[in-house]
């Protein structure tokens, strides 16, 4: 749609929106204000706009004739928001910056605002000071302190041997205890988790605070310690993220063991796989999980995955119908066995390079890749929130998740490390009841995924609720659009959204937004914080760091907190084999294509290998084409797709299909599809959806007989551009 320059827009466009015409008229007279002060197409101009003329109950319709209107001729990524030199020296950054930006950067300091680019260029070139300052700030307390920041493994010649290193060696500590501890930032009295369950939206929220909470996870700790399990055992979480699972999650690192996530979604024969890899000794689990009037079985999925001993919340109490196997015991039962303990659990304090939480990744050859996260991880999630969401004292975290995927256990560590209060709502995100909660508690970073704001702005489900608190979205998981996120701007007086994106093997971010730099729609305005990025040319060396060009993104190999090993393959070869030096250090692989833009903002245009990423939940190829190729005895084989929609946004599912009679493949392909949903649904996940079949002669392939996905991708993803067009 063509949009007019916002000096030409008459009173006559606005009331064509659906205004009212003496709104229509005010509105016009505010615009004219605006233009005559700023002019029509400047930044300033729709910061002014944002802040005097647009609000929620207006119609979307008008937000994007300001939007395109203001940017009709900037080019590439204009500024949906930008920072304020006055709030700026208020953030966490700015804070750090105002005292010591001169000793960092020396006469190059300025400001927070003109300075962050240098700051993190600064956090690459000097993490020794970067780190030590970071962990300062957010109080980390060690039980053994490190001999230092960073140890690198080099050669004669000053080489990286091995494309790893040493983080704070020699190190010991618990990263529950420090979401715990008391400090100068916070009391016992201060609220740490806020919560609210479906269908009770207009009862007060429930709180818990610092002391609950510690008294509450000192009792399982006890509990746990009871059972008799080896210290460093591995013990899996399979529930909804309500105030139960955090709790428990920090007993099991508080006591020195090891956390399995395994999502609530998954199937039985998934549960088994990550049972079976991690070598889990125990599951805290939940007989169902309560939707509203729906009660969706978890319990007989953990049966169905043959589960080692299973404690089990009975959500019904004693009006619960599931019966137990031999050797599972009930959450009550559990508690009981330490139900006189009421001292302090004394923290197993661990050295840093010891595992704490076992995550799940899909690689390439249809296993799940088993990453574990070390001590230190925590602390990087902990400071991305600091840094890049500006997370301190005060502020109440929301972000839809589960303790499954890695924002689960990285909402716990951003909020609590950070002195922050953690929000959940028990039940579904996507209606008016999660809207309310937002709202009522009070909000002040709310975290998403694109297809969740999707169905907000379709439904309107945020319609009527007050969501002013809010200071900052937060989005990861998959590839936003530019009008939805505009939409999602709108609902809080457009509040910044920092794009979040990173993976579960670097617990955070690579590249991110900041408070300190004005936020395009759907781009990322830095690096994070530690981090340095490196697009590959076509002969797969990186091209100069600050020139425009698309490319697989490499990263560089000192990230703090990043993993080392995996439980399942080969590190050295998932990450490291075959990439190029840079400057003596080999560059880490990600497996996403980026561009980096002329105005120095970078975009993800989905995955460069055969994973792909459905509703925020990486999943490989494989796995998905093993069920399909089973459901026909007419399917000679199948490509799995992620196709990036033609207007942005999260990728779509599309099964490439070779028939063994390809000259006369079935008339009825719907009916494939819905047997191809089906199959995929039962055995790997609920929430994966076919979007569209495809039949085809044959794959390509490459000489070496693999098939070329890639190709199929931008064949499939022209046919959507020239459908839109």
């Amino acid at each position: 749609m063509s949009y007019k320059s916002l000096d030409a827009v008459t009173v006559a466009d606005i009331a064509a929106l659906g205004i009212e015409p003496e709104l229509a008229n005010r509105l016009h007279g505010s615009l004219a204000k605006i233009i005559a002060d700023h002019g029509a197409a400047t930044p300033d101009t729709w910061r002014s706009i944002t802040g005097h003329v647009l609000s929620p109950d207006l119609p979307f319709s008008f937000h994007q004739m300001m939007y395109y209107g203001c940017y009709k001729d900037f080019g590439p990524d204009p500024p949906a928001w930008l920072p304020d030199p006055e709030t700026a020296v208020l953030t966490n950054a700015g804070q750090l910056l105002e005292r010591r930006g001169k000793e960092f950067l020396g006469s190059q300091y300025k400001d927070p605002i003109s300075s962050f680019s240098d700051f993190q260029e600064f956090s690459v070139s000097n993490p020794e000071v970067y780190w030590k300052t970071v962990l300062d700030e957010m109080n980390v307390s060690f039980y053994k302190p490190p001999q230092c920041i960073l140890r690198e493994n080099l050669s004669g010649d000053g080489h990286l041997l091995v494309p790893g290193v040493q983080w704070l060696p020699g190190a010991c500590v618990n990263p529950a205890k420090n979401c715990l501890s008391l400090n100068s930032k916070r009391s016992l009295n201060d609220t740490m988790v806020v919560w609210r369950d479906e269908g009770k939206d207009d009862l007060p929220l429930n709180k818990m605070t610092l002391k609950e909470l510690r008294a509450e996870v000192w009792l399982v700790a006890h509990a746990l310690q009871a059972q008799g399990l080896e210290k460093g055992s591995a013990i899996a979480i399979d529930m909804p993220m309500n105030v139960i699972s955090v709790v428990i999650y920090l007993a099991i690192v508080l006591a020195g063991y090891v956390v399995v996530s395994i999502a609530d979604s998954f199937a039985p024969p998934e549960i088994s796989t990550r049972l079976k890899i991690s070598e889990a000794k125990a599951i805290f689990t939940q007989d169902v999980i309560v939707r509203g009037e729906k009660s969706l079985p978890l319990y007989s999925k953990i049966v169905d995955a043959q589960s080692p001993m299973a404690i089990v919340l009975l959500t019904r109490g004693s009006k619960s119908s599931v019966k137990l196997r031999d050797g599972d015991i009930s959450w009550h039962d559990f508690l009981n066995t330490v139900k006189d303990f009421k001292d302090e659990f004394a923290a197993v304090e661990q050295p840093v390079e010891a595992f704490t939480n076992i995550l799940f990744s899909s690689g390439t050859t249809g296993d799940p890749k088993a990453i574990p996260w070390t001590h230190s991880t925590p602390f990087k999630a902990a400071a991305d929130a600091w840094c890049h969401m500006d997370i301190r004292k005060g502020d109440v975290i929301a972000w839809p998740t589960n303790l499954g995927w890695m924002m689960g256990p990285w909402l716990v560590y951003a909020s609590l490390l950070n002195v922050a209060s953690i929000a959940l709502y028990n039940g579904s995100p996507l209606g008016p009841g999660f809207s309310k909660f937002v709202q009522d508690a009070k909000v002040t970073m709310l975290g998403v995924i694109p297809s969740i704001v999707r169905t907000w702005k379709s439904t309107n489900s945020t319609s009527g609720y007050d969501w002013s608190a809010i200071r900052c979205f937060s989005s990861t998981g998959e590839a936003s659009n530019v009008d939805e996120y505009l939409w999602l701007m709108g609902r809080a007086g457009y509040k910044p959204i920092i794009e979040y994106c990173g993976g579960t093997e670097i617990g955070g971010a690579f590249v991110s937004g900041s408070l300190l730099q004005a936020q395009s729609l759907a781009s990322f305005s830095t690096p994070a914080m530690g981090c340095s990025l490196f697009i590959l040319g076509t002969d797969g060396s990186p091209i100069p760091q600050n020139e425009p060009g698309v490319g697989e993104l490499a990263l560089g190999p000192l990230m703090f907190g990043a993993s080392s090993t995996l439980l399942n393959a080969d590190h050295y070869e998932v990450y490291f084999k075959g990439m190029p030096l840079w400057n003596g250090k080999v560059l880490r692989r990600h497996g996403d294509l980026f561009e980096r833009t002329s105005r120095g903002y970078y975009h993800a245009h989905g995955r460069a290998d055969d994973t792909m990423n459905l509703g925020g939940i990486k999943v490989s190829s494989v796995e998905i084409e093993r069920i399909c190729n089973a459901i026909d005895t007419n399917i000679l084989e199948t490509a799995a797709i992620g196709v990036p929609p033609a207007g942005g946004g999260p990728e779509q599912l599309v099964i490439a299909v070779v028939f063994k009679n390809s000259d006369n493949p079935p008339a009825d392909l719907n009916q494939l599809r819905a047997s191809f949903n089906s199959a995929v649904q039962k055995k790997l996940n609920p929430l994966f959806k076919v979007s569209r079949v495809v039949p085809l002669p044959s794959l390509p392939r490459t000489a070496t007989n693999k098939v070329m996905r890639r190709i199929l991708r931008q064949q499939f993803a022209q046919v959507d551009q020239g459908a839109k067009l």
